[in-house]
């Protein structure tokens, strides 16, 4: 297999200062330059697999889903559309409904010590979106997803001037469910496609046929 390309530049998410009020309009920018992880077959990614690789059982981890939808159509880029936005909604989903809170990592032989994955950070995200639900309805009247875009940003925007950090974290060490729902998408292989302009499909399962051929571009990515 070759190597793994080198990670774009990093892009730092603004500071808790005017700049961080025109984050979201280069959410894009921000998402594919922070993807520093990949996610596909490796069985020691946080998700549903525990300790040898083993399937864990799947749980609901209770998103109002018309909410986070709207969530990710205010934060993804829009580059990806409509449908694109939506497939990184659902993939969300599905991890945070896979992790295994606390479960054993995964480790190499010749490490005498056990480490654990993270407590369950669904509760707080899910908190967190019903804030932002609340929010919209005592400032416009109106539930977070019947808001226009514009309004549903300036919401989330606002929400995040408390967050600390410049860039985006390892999903689960996403402080804020719209950080973590971007931190996701950024590690995925859509994103790296994206950010490097062709179909590299970094962390995902391939046969070795065809490993020495050129990736195919994405049409309309400049990379």
């Amino acid at each position: 297999m070759p190597d793994q390309p080198a990670p774009p530049d990093p892009t730092h998410l603004p500071g808790p200062s005017p700049s961080r009020r025109g984050f979201l309009k280069v959410a894009g920018a921000i998402a594919a330059g922070a993807a520093a992880t990949t996610v596909g077959c490796n069985p020691s990614s946080a998700g549903g697999r525990g300790e040898a690789g083993e399937r864990r059982p799947s749980r609901n981890a209770g998103f109002d889903r018309e909410t986070l939808a709207a969530l990710g159509e205010a934060v993804l880029p829009e580059s990806l559309g409509a449908a694109g936005r939506a497939a990184a909604v659902t993939a969300f989903v599905a991890w945070v409904n896979g992790y295994d809170p606390v479960a054993e990592e995964m480790h190499g032989y010749g490490y005498s010590d056990i480490r654990y994955l993270p407590p369950d950070p669904a509760p707080a995200w899910q908190a967190q979106l019903e804030g932002l639900d609340l929010l919209a309805q005592k400032k416009r009247r109106k539930p977070f997803a019947q808001l226009d875009l514009a309004a549903r940003r300036e919401l989330v925007t606002a929400a995040l001037d408390a967050v600390p950090g410049e860039r985006l974290p390892d999903p689960l060490g996403a402080s804020h469910v719209a950080v973590a729902l971007m931190a996701h998408w950024a590690a995925s292989p859509a994103a790296w496609d994206l950010a490097l302009g062709a179909q590299v499909g970094t962390g995902t399962c391939r046969t070795l046929d065809g490993v020495g051929a050129k990736p195919l571009p994405i049409a309309g990515v400049t990379a």
